[in-house]
Formats: structure tokens, sequence, C-alpha cells
């Protein structure tokens, strides 16, 4: 790896704005300022240079889980989705036993500790026996704060976000407690009615999981989670844009009502992310992948996803027609200030980390670095 670095040519997509046939000066792992005359470059014309993806909720892929795996498993999930241009995630774990989840979440610890992952997000237990979608419900259990705490315990400071059903018993205890830890409450797989959301809101809930996905439907007389979520600016909704979980007509209303700056493009990917159909396990639940669509083989609920980011931006750009700029915002910038990343991550800017991705002229992706070395060479 060169000391120093041009990348010249591209449409480079800043904070700012576009900026036509750009120049980015790359510095050991970081972005520069300005390179001297005589700095090898790389000529990126006809090509868009963007921030590095960041994924606040990823359950595997590459084959291997997070929630179950090895560190050997996890880093092999880790790279596939750095190939992809995801170059920040944080591993999500699925419903377990409080034994289970603590012991997972001291050795995803770990992993954030070295730097290859950027925190830990628990998706269950404390989530609704309504809406479980891919989650044991013989494992499911109400959001005592008392066991929350267990859990950001076991992750000495790397939890990131707990996902709830904010309804159940404990729940609003349980975000004010995360919120007083600085943890994400997120809610999801939740059965809350309107005036039960707008009062975790209140208590400090900031994120919908995977918004429209395992929550009562938007309603005429009974508006439920997903008009409190998308009202309140308070709140940040996910969304997984594989042309599976959302039509695009609901991404283009959470888009209008919640606007660019209050959406994070997500994956929910598990195990076949990257890899390919076949029959895997969510936790304990089997899960049969078939032309890229994950579902329980018991029941036939979809059980997370087999995206990818840069496929949820060529579909963003092609498919719904949102505007570049905007589509940066929700799969980099946003979940990297959620996160608490901003500083680092989630933009081009000098003094942040060297985390870009190249897309051709069809937002086809064509190269990855990751704190200064290409992981894919363009």
């Amino acid at each position: 790896m060169a000391d120093r670095m041009v990348l010249t040519g591209a449409r480079v997509v800043l904070p700012t704005g576009v900026v036509e046939n750009g120049r980015v000066t790359v510095e050991g792992t970081r972005i520069g300022g300005h390179a001297p005359s005589d700095a090898p470059s790389v000529d990126l014309s006809g090509h868009w240079l963007v921030p590095g993806f960041v994924d606040m909720h990823n359950h595997g892929g590459g084959g291997a889980s997070f929630t179950s795996g090895s560190a050997e498993d996890v880093l092999t999930g880790v790279r596939t989705h750095h190939e992809h241009g995801t170059t920040t995630m944080v591993a999500s774990t699925v419903t377990g036993d409080m034994d289970f989840l603590t012991h997972r979440a001291g050795f995803l610890s770990e992993l954030v500790e070295q730097g290859d992952l950027a925190g830990i997000h628990f998706e269950g237990p404390f989530i609704s026996p309504c809406r479980k979608g891919a989650h044991s419900g013989e494992l499911l259990r109400d959001p005592d704060p008392a066991e929350v705490r267990k859990l950001l315990d076991a992750s000495r400071g790397t939890a990131r976000m707990v996902t709830l059903a904010t309804e159940l018993p404990g729940g609003i205890e349980s975000v004010r407690l995360l919120a007083e830890h600085g943890v994400i409450a997120a809610i999801g797989h939740t059965n809350a009615t309107y005036e039960q959301t707008v009062e975790a809101i209140d208590a400090g809930a900031t994120v919908a999981t995977h918004l429209f996905n395992a929550m009562p439907a938007l309603g005429h007389r009974a508006p439920g989670p997903i008009a409190a979520l998308l009202e309140d600016e308070r709140v940040t909704v996910e969304l997984i844009n594989d042309g599976t979980h959302l039509h695009p007509a609901a991404l283009e209303l959470a888009f209008h009502r919640a606007g660019a700056a209050r959406v994070a493009f997500i994956t929910d990917a598990m195990d076949a992310a990257g890899f390919g159909d076949g029959v895997y396990h969510l936790g304990p639940l089997a899960v049969e992948v078939r032309e890229g669509v994950a579902r329980l083989v018991e029941g036939g609920s979809i059980a997370g996803s087999t995206l990818t980011l840069d496929t949820a931006f060529r579909r963003a750009a092609t498919v719904d027609a949102l505007p570049v700029e905007d589509i940066v915002r929700a799969i980099s910038t946003n979940p990297a200030r959620l996160l608490g990343l901003h500083d680092r991550v989630g933009s081009i800017e000098a003094g942040k980390d060297a985390d870009l991705v190249v897309l051709d002229a069809d937002f086809t992706l064509r190269g990855v670095m990751r704190k200064g070395a290409w992981v894919v060479e363009p």
C-alpha cells in the first residue's frame, strides 16, 4: 500500500453534494488533504466514488452466522460483506436463551475490540410472540430491565442496539435503561398500538427495526406503530431494499414521509448472503433459501435476507430512482451517525477512514477500499 494515493476522475459524493471529476487523496489508512503532484494515481473516470457502506443490522454472510459461528466463521461473513462494499458492520444476534446470549456477547465483543465489527445488535429475545417472524417462540421473554442490563454488561461497552417489543411488560423501563447507557433502543417485532409506540419514542426509542416488517400494518383507524415511527423526527427507520421485504411503493412512502435524513438501509442478512441457495439455520430454526429468498422451513415466514448493500444501492438508484446523495445518506451517513461512528466513517471527508466504494455508471460495484487498502481492486 502506497503511503499516498490519489483517486481521480470519478463523480465523488461528498456531504456537500456531487463533485464531477473529483480528486480524493488517501494517506495511509485515512482520507487526506492535498497530495504532492508525483503521488501515484488511480483513474476512476466514468465511475462513482461513494463512502463505504455501514450496515447496522446484519446476521451473517458467506455461509457463516454471527449468532452461532466461530471467530473464523464470523470473519468469513465480515469479509463477504466487505467484498460487497460494507466496510463497517454490526453483528446482529437472534433470539436465544439468556446464558447463550450473554456468552455470545462476550465472544463478539472481542471481535469489536479487534476492529473487525462495529458493535453488537441484539434482535430478540425481548420481542412479541405475535410478531416473532424467524425467532424461536419458546425462547422469547418480556424485556426485563435486569436481563437487558445483563446483555449490556456481557458486551463490555460494545452493545450498539437492542430491538424490543416495547409494549411488553418492562418495555418502557428497558428503553429508558438503554437510552441512559447510550445504546439504541429499537422498536421492532412488535404488536404495539400507535399510542404505545408514541410512549416508547418519548421514553427514548430512536430506531424502527426493519420498518413495515414484523409489525401491524398501517390502518386508517388503528394506524399502529408504522405511522408513529414515520412521523416522529427523533426516529430513524430501517428499510430492507431487496424487492422481497418491501413493495417499492412502501419504500417510496417511507422516504417521502421520513426524508433521507431518517432512513437507514440495512441488509438483515443471514448466512446465505453472498453464498447461495440451500438449507441454513437462524438460531435453532431451519431456513430454506430458494432463488435468493430466505424462509423458515416450518411456517414459511421470511427469515432475514440474502441482501448485500451493493445490491440495495443499485436497486435504490435504478428501480426506486432515488437521488444518489440520498442513497449515500441512507446507506452510509445515517447509520454511522446512529452508531456513534460519524467522526470516523460514513462520508468522504479529510481525516476519516479511507473506506470507499467505486461504482460504475450502472451502479454496479467495481472497487472497495477499507482503511486505505483495496479489498476489491477497481
